[in-house]
């Protein structure tokens, strides 16, 4: 309960979207992303999507969501991975850690280029994907004009 209160009192955006979740009600929470992962009652448009917590002496310290697989939407801006640490474990490596974890696990589950994406204003994404082999392809300008920058990761050669 924690690291929701800390997100949320810190007013930014809970990144990714699971975060954002209301942990008082957590067994009905956990029976939906189980479902989730499993591909039961998805929304139109949604894809099945694991999410994982990483912790250290049981506190959490992050979460990121994985895209079994990209729909039109995750092809521009969101990407196979989405993921967050929590404001006060920030600039500790952790989010580096966290992304080459889940591209083990992506790569698990066959996908052998994994597009992380991130805005173009938040360069400690962007350091954290290049320092786990992010090659750069071209922007995404959304309707409101926010970019997205979007990286492509060869999951064969994370170690």
């Amino acid at each position: 309960m924690s690291f929701y209160n800390e997100w949320k009192e810190s007013g930014e955006k809970m990144i990714p979207w699971v975060i954002a979740k209301d942990p008082t009600h957590f067994e009905g929470m956990i029976q939906e992303l189980i479902n989730a992962e499993k591909g039961i009652g998805l929304k139109k448009g949604y894809v099945s999507d694991s999410t994982y917590w990483l912790m250290y002496k049981e506190r959490v310290i992050g979460v990121v969501n994985i895209r079994h697989e990209l729909s039109e939407l995750l092809r521009n801006s969101g990407g196979h991975i989405g993921y967050g640490i929590r404001p006060s474990e920030r600039k500790k490596g952790y989010a580096k850690l966290l992304l080459k974890l889940s591209l083990q696990e992506i790569r698990k589950l066959g996908v052998q280029r994994a597009l992380v994406v991130c805005d173009d204003w938040n360069t400690a994404s962007r350091q954290t994907i290049l320092a786990n082999g992010g090659i750069q392809d071209e922007d995404y300008i959304e309707e409101n004009g926010a970019v997205v920058q979007r990286f492509w990761i060869h999951t064969d050669k994370i170690v």
